[in-house]
């Protein structure tokens, strides 16, 4: 691995982790990993009380934990209208599928 220039101004830590990722080619990925941290805010207040983004695969499917079958039921009819929700981030790889898992946390 060359090293890059030296610089004359120190980089913050948080660049240095920018250029490593993008360099490996985890960037986007890491990105879509956000989904989970916009849940709240795109399913809203009543719906994240009774449920808990568990994980985003590569292919783009967001896992959500589910405390009951009815609310399980419920968002599986409303899953378009999340992902529209969720995917209104155009920074980062869009959600393509939500699966839902019945347990609590």
């Amino acid at each position: 691995m060359s090293m890059p220039p030296k610089q004359s101004q120190p980089m913050s830590i948080a660049d240095v982790m920018a250029q490593v990722l993008a360099q490996k080619g985890m960037s986007e990925r890491l990105a879509q990993v956000g989904a989970m941290n916009d849940w709240s805010a795109a399913v809203g207040a009543q719906i994240a009380s009774v449920t808990e983004p568990l994980s985003v695969t590569a292919d783009g499917v967001l896992w959500v934990r589910v405390t009951t079958a009815a609310w399980m039921n419920e968002l599986s009819l409303l899953a378009p209208t999340l992902l529209q929700r969720l995917n209104a981030t155009p920074s980062r790889a869009p959600v393509k599928q939500l699966r839902f898992r019945l347990g609590r946390s």
